[in-house]
C-alpha cells in the first residue's frame, strides 16, 4: 500500500450520492481521410483493451480501511476489467450535439465504483457529422485537471501519419527521466530547514494576505462576502452539460489592445455571461458575485497529483456597463495574485486552502442555506495543446473539460484551449439551474461587447 495525501483523502471524504468529485472530458476526434467513425471507433477501443500494461496511476483505488477522517492508503490492481473500464457507445438518432451532450450529462452524475481504479473512458459514435467522441471521468483524488489533460495529451502526436496511437494509460507513454542521485545529507537537512522556514512563515503569511485586505481594495480575502444567489444553494445528483468553442485569436485580440491577460477576458467573458442568465431568472443580486479562480502550481516535470492554489475575483455583476466591469475584474485579479506572488509555494497553497476550505463542510447538514458563501463560482482556466494534435492520423477537434458541481456551487465553469480555439465546459446542477445552455448564447453576447469595447480603444 502507498500512503494518500490529505489533499486526496480530502476528495474522497467530499464525495457523495449528490456530490460525485470525478473530473472529466469530451474530447472530439475527425477520422482521417478514407476512415469512417464506425471504424474509427473500432481502432480505439482494439488499441485500449489490448494495452493491458497499466501505469500504475490507472490501477490503483483506495485501500481500506476508512476511517471517520477518510481514507490514508492507496492499493493497486494487478488486473484491469476493460469491459468495465473502456465502454463503447452509439448515440440514438439523429446523433447532434445535443444528444451527445445529453450522454455527457447523464453519466457524470453517477459516481465511480471505489472497488476498482476510479476511471472509466467511452468512445461514442453515432454522431451525424462523422465525428468519435471519448468521455473520460476519472476521480479528483487521482489527478486534477491539468493533470487530467496531460494524461490527454500524452496519447496524441503532432504528426497525422503516426500510427502508434494507444491508450492513455500506456506505461510507455510517460516521459522517461534521467534517474535522480540520491540526496546527499546536506540536501536533506536543506529541505527539512526550507520546509520548516515555509511552514514557519504561515503566520506573518497570513498577517500579510490580512494587510492586503486592508490596505488593497481590488483585493478578496477569504473571508465570507459574496451574495446569496440561485447558485449557492444544495443540489441534487442530476447534472446538465453545456458546451461550446470560440476562436482563440478572438480572445486574444481583445487581451492585446486592453493589455491584459488571456484568463481576464474568459473571467469577463464569464461575469458577462452569469449576470445576463441570472437577469433571465430574475436573480441577480445587489453586490458583485466572487469567483473563486485556480492557479496551478504544477511544474514542467511533474505530471499528475493534486498541485493548486487558489484567488478570489470581484466579478462586477452588478455593472452593467462592460468596460467598467473588466477594469474591475482586472484590478481585483492583479491584487490577488500580485498577493500570491509575494508568498511562498506551501503558503501559496494554504491560501488556497484558506478560499476553499467551505468547500470541505459544505455537505454538513444546514452549512450551505445558512452560512454566507464565500464565492459563488469555480473559473478554472487548464492549458491546453498549442498545436494541432491527432490519435492514429484523427485529428483532435475539441477538448471540453467536464467538472465537478458541488453543494452550493451549483455551476461550474472550465476552459482549454486547444490549438486555434478555446473550449468551453458548463457543468450544473440540472433541476437548480434551469435552461442552461443559454449561458452559451450570453457567453458569445459578453465576448462581443468585449470586442466592441477593445475596438474602441
Amino acid at each position: 500500500m502507498q500512503y494518500m495525501p490529505v489533499t486526496s483523502s480530502i476528495f474522497l471524504l467530499a464525495e457523495t450520492r449528490e456530490q460525485p468529485m470525478h473530473v472529466g472530458g469530451l474530447q472530439l476526434f475527425v477520422p482521417r481521410e478514407g476512415q469512417t467513425s464506425a471504424d474509427l471507433a473500432e481502432e480505439m477501443i482494439a488499441a485500449f483493451t489490448s494495452c493491458t500494461e497499466v501505469h500504475p496511476l490507472f490501477r490503483k483505488r483506495p485501500a481500506p480501511p476508512v476511517t471517520m477522517l477518510g481514507n490514508f492508503a492507496w492499493t493497486y490492481d494487478d488486473e484491469i476489467d476493460f469491459d468495465y473500464h473502456v465502454r463503447r457507445t452509439v448515440l440514438p438518432r439523429p446523433g447532434r450535439v445535443r444528444e451527445l451532450l445529453r450522454y455527457v450529462s447523464l453519466n457524470h452524475g453517477t459516481l465511480l465504483d471505489r472497488f476498482r481504479p476510479m476511471w472509466e473512458l467511452h468512445v461514442i459514435e453515432g454522431l451525424e457529422d462523422g465525428r468519435v467522441a471519448l468521455y473520460s471521468k476519472i476521480h479528483h483524488s487521482i489527478v486534477d485537471g491539468v493533470s487530467a489533460l496531460r494524461l490527454l495529451q500524452r496519447m496524441l502526436s503532432a504528426d497525422p501519419d503516426d500510427r502508434s496511437g494507444t491508450a492513455p494509460w500506456d506505461p510507455a507513454l510517460v516521459r522517461k527521466r534521467a534517474p535522480k542521485p540520491a540526496p546527499s545529507l546536506k540536501s536533506r537537512v536543506s529541505g527539512l530547514v526550507d520546509a520548516g522556514l515555509q511552514a514557519a512563515g504561515l503566520g506573518p503569511a497570513a498577517a500579510k494576505v490580512a494587510l492586503a485586505a486592508v490596505r488593497k481594495p481590488d483585493f478578496v480575502p477569504p473571508v465570507p462576502r459574496a451574495p446569496r444567489t440561485i447558485l449557492d444553494v444544495a443540489i441534487g445528483s442530476a447534472r446538465r452539460f453545456a458546451a461550446q468553442q470560440w476562436e482563440i485569436e478572438r480572445l486574444r485580440a481583445v487581451g492585446a489592445a486592453m493589455d491584459i491577460t488571456l484568463n481576464d477576458v474568459v473571467v469577463a467573458m464569464c461575469a458577462g455571461a452569469l449576470r445576463s442568465y441570472l437577469i433571465d431568472q430574475d436573480a441577480l443580486p445587489e453586490s458583485p458575485l466572487i469567483a473563486a479562480v485556480p492557479v496551478s502550481m504544477h511544474t514542467e516535470d511533474d505530471a499528475e497529483g493534486n498541485a493548486i492554489t487558489a484567488i478570489l475575483v470581484n466579478l462586477a455583476t452588478d455593472q452593467p456597463d462592460p468596460e467598467r466591469r473588466l477594469m474591475t475584474i482586472v484590478e481585483s485579479a492583479r491584487s490577488s495574485k500580485n498577493v500570491v506572488r509575494g508568498l511562498r509555494p506551501i503558503q501559496a497553497i494554504a491560501l488556497g486552502a484558506a478560499n476553499f476550505a467551505p468547500l470541505a463542510f459544505a455537505t454538513v447538514p444546514g452549512v450551505v442555506q445558512y452560512v454566507p458563501p464565500q464565492f459563488n463560482i469555480i473559473i478554472s482556466n487548464v492549458p491546453g495543446p498549442t498545436e494541432q494534435l491527432y490519435w492514429n492520423g484523427a485529428r483532435l477537434d475539441g477538448v471540453y473539460p467536464v467538472s465537478i458541481a458541488m453543494e452550493g456551487l451549483a455551476l461550474n465553469i472550465t476552459v482549454t484551449s486547444n490549438a486555434g480555439n478555446i473550449d468551453f465546459g458548463l457543468i450544473g446542477a440540472r433541476a437548480q439551474l434551469p435552461s442552461l445552455q443559454r449561458l452559451l448564447t450570453h457567453l458569445d453576447t459578453a465576448l462581443e461587447e468585449l470586442e466592441k469595447v477593445a475596438h474602441t480603444r
